[in-house]
């Protein structure tokens, strides 16, 4: 809808696309209320987003240019009513800093493709594109577009309408990678402001469940977890056939790793294991569990995924839930979302849009108006001095200026992109997804020949002091375009790399700021790897709210809809109360089989609801 011509009324005004507010905009849609759902960046998902190669790059200069950036101007002065006050927001976002790109891919032009003498055939793919629904955002309209290129351009590990992988053909000889051939090839990576995965058992997947919202999305598994010890990156056992089956641990170890893994499953059975250390550490407590050091780390940093200093009984909790989800996908406890994770926001926006809310980019408010006497927000003033009346209103915190906040001290937390050549750990199939996050071409986030590699840490210092050692470490950065992708280097080479520092507002209370008892704060993403703090602060948010109503109950499928003047298929049909049929669960998932080379099994379509976990 035109900026210019908005509705005067709503129940609820949402300002930003965040993971939270997205939520909420489809929650408070789905039951009812009048939704209007607005961002003053051009693109969904706020600090979520997922950006094409180039779209970062402008993204990084739209960064630079807000530096210089000044207030709109005093417009919403005149709509201001007798009794009333008004409460200023930002109009520049001042949540990312200390942006630094480093470019180590070649500047030369590309180079031409090497003619083949004998061409190899390979068979149309079949990627269908992703579904689409009445009230689809510009934003959803790219990736049928995504899914043609696909379609024309087989990469290596692509799967035919046979089954059969399509093999590479031997006659080709990788090329140098330059940065005009990345430049060229933007469109096909999706690259993430926010390193994170969906646990299976875990509150975001359970929500894309329950609310149907599963089906504007595809996901694969992540296929292996990798830990860096001893000078080398290695593959971390966690279920029970990557116990057994592995080769770097003896046959005493996969025993003292299987009895400590069961016993953390159900822990709270037996207190006496570990009471002693409620106040003290986990780390101490894995010593004292005749646990070899090898196993210590592999439980402490990629089962757990807590710190050293971690009390006892949240490292027990992490490890118990990380086995809980073992099974139900796969056997890793991750998935991962096609396109990346700014796909997340965007569908929960998309069942916004299909229930009647309302959408509108590049545009934002200059202000709340309060009620002097109540002290409640009763409208808001847009940038086009259009005065909209409300009754909630929900604000990203980004929004929020420092008068209205009580000496809040924010956390940092540092990122790193990295596109490099090759794996940190080469496996014989290119469909690996790796924790380390590591994603490859089958994950829609890079271009064939490429991996990206996401980095998160809270900041001691900016991202580049806190992550570039970890960078030299893992990776080799060339110094000339001839040592990029030399032959006989033990680590991948960096072709291109983001640091920066993002503003972390999780840990601060609602208390803190200055606000109306109407007017509801979404925080930014947190440095977890899941994404449970902004499902449940969405949730809590909407109790407030509407708190006699449900939160996200299932939304119908298309073809259960019942319109005006047509038959109802069933007792109770409508767009208001669905039909419930009968779904059977194996037409919920596809599924293929892994292949010959062992690649994991991907989650299409829906995450259906799965059977209960075995456990590991």
């Amino acid at each position: 809808m035109a900026a210019d011509n908005l509705p005067t009324e709503f129940d609820v005004v949402i300002l930003g696309t965040g993971l939270a507010e997205s939520v909420i905009a489809a929650a408070c849609s789905r039951v009812g209320q009048r939704v209007l759902h607005i961002d003053r960046r051009n693109y969904y998902a706020g600090n979520w987003a997922s950006f094409t190669f180039n779209g970062l790059l402008a993204w990084i200069q739209e960064y630079k240019e807000q530096q210089k950036a000044t207030d709109s101007d005093e417009g919403w002065r005149e709509k201001l009513e007798e009794g009333e006050e008004p409460l200023l927001l930002n109009s520049v976002d001042t949540s990312i800093s200390n942006l630094q790109v480093f470019c180590y891919a070649s500047e030369e032009p590309e180079e031409e493709e090497e003619e083949v003498a004998t061409p190899v055939t390979i068979p149309t793919l079949q990627n269908p594109a992703p579904p689409t629904e009445e009230g689809d955002t510009q934003e959803h309209q790219v990736e049928g577009e995504r899914a043609q290129e696909e379609q024309t351009t087989p990469t290596e590990g692509d799967t035919a309408q046979t089954g059969e992988p399509a093999l590479p053909n031997p006659e080709v000889k990788k090329r140098r990678i330059t940065y005009a051939k990345i430049l060229k090839e933007g469109r096909r990576f999706n690259i993430d402001l926010v390193s994170k995965l969906l646990y299976s058992q875990g509150s975001l997947v359970n929500l894309l469940i329950k609310s149907n919202v599963s089906r504007y999305a595809e996901f694969k598994n992540i296929s292996r977890i990798l830990t860096y010890r001893n000078g080398k990156v290695e593959q971390v056992p966690c279920s029970r056939a990557d116990v057994f089956g592995s080769k770097q641990l003896t046959v005493v170890e996969k025993r003292m790793l299987m009895k400590f893994l069961t016993f953390c499953l159900d822990y709270e059975q037996h207190p006496e294991e570990y009471l002693d250390f409620t106040e003290r550490s986990f780390w101490e407590f894995l010593q004292t569990k005749k646990l070899t050091e090898n196993l210590q780390h592999f439980v402490l940093h990629s089962i757990a995924m807590v710190t050293p200093g971690t009390h006892t009984g949240e490292g027990l909790r992490a490890t118990q839930h990380f086995l809980r989800c073992l099974g139900r996908y796969g056997n890793t406890p991750f998935l991962f979302p096609l396109y990346g994770m700014g796909e997340i926001p965007q569908c929960f926006c998309r069942m916004c849009a299909v229930f009647g809310g309302i959408y509108c980019l590049r545009h934002s408010v200059q202000c709340l108006v309060l009620d002097k006497e109540s002290g409640r927000c009763k409208a808001v003033i847009d940038t086009c001095g259009q005065r909209i009346s409300c009754s909630h209103f929900v604000v990203e915190e980004g929004y929020i200026r420092e008068e209205q906040r009580r000496g809040v001290a924010y956390r940092q937390i540092s990122r790193a992109v990295l596109i490099t050549d090759r794996s940190l750990l080469p496996s014989e199939t290119e469909q690996q997804i790796s924790l380390l996050i590591e994603l490859c071409s089958s994950s829609m986030t890079c271009m064939p020949g490429t991996y990206l590699v996401h980095l998160t840490c809270p900041s001691s210092g900016t991202a580049q002091e806190d992550l570039a050692p970890v960078v030299s470490r893992l990776f080799t950065e060339p110094t000339s375009a001839e040592e990029q992708g030399e032959v006989g280097s033990e680590k991948p080479t960096l072709l291109w790399v983001l640091y920066f520092n993002m503003r972390d507002s999780s840990g601060v209370d609602k208390s803190s700021y200055s606000l109306p008892s109407n007017v509801y704060l979404c925080t930014g993403p947190d440095p977890a790897l899941g994404s449970e703090h902004a499902i449940t602060l969405a949730e809590t948010v909407f109790q407030q709210l509407l708190p006699d109503e449900e939160f996200c109950p299932p939304a119908p499928n298309p073809e259960d809809i019942v319109y005006d003047g047509e038959v109802p298929q069933g007792e109770g049909a409508g767009f208001g109360e669905p039909v419930q049929p009968e779904i059977n669960e194996e037409e919920q998932i596809t599924e293929s089989e892994q292949d010959n080379e062992g690649s994991q099994t991907d989650v299409a379509a829906q995450i259906p609801t799965p059977a209960p976990p075995t456990e590991e």
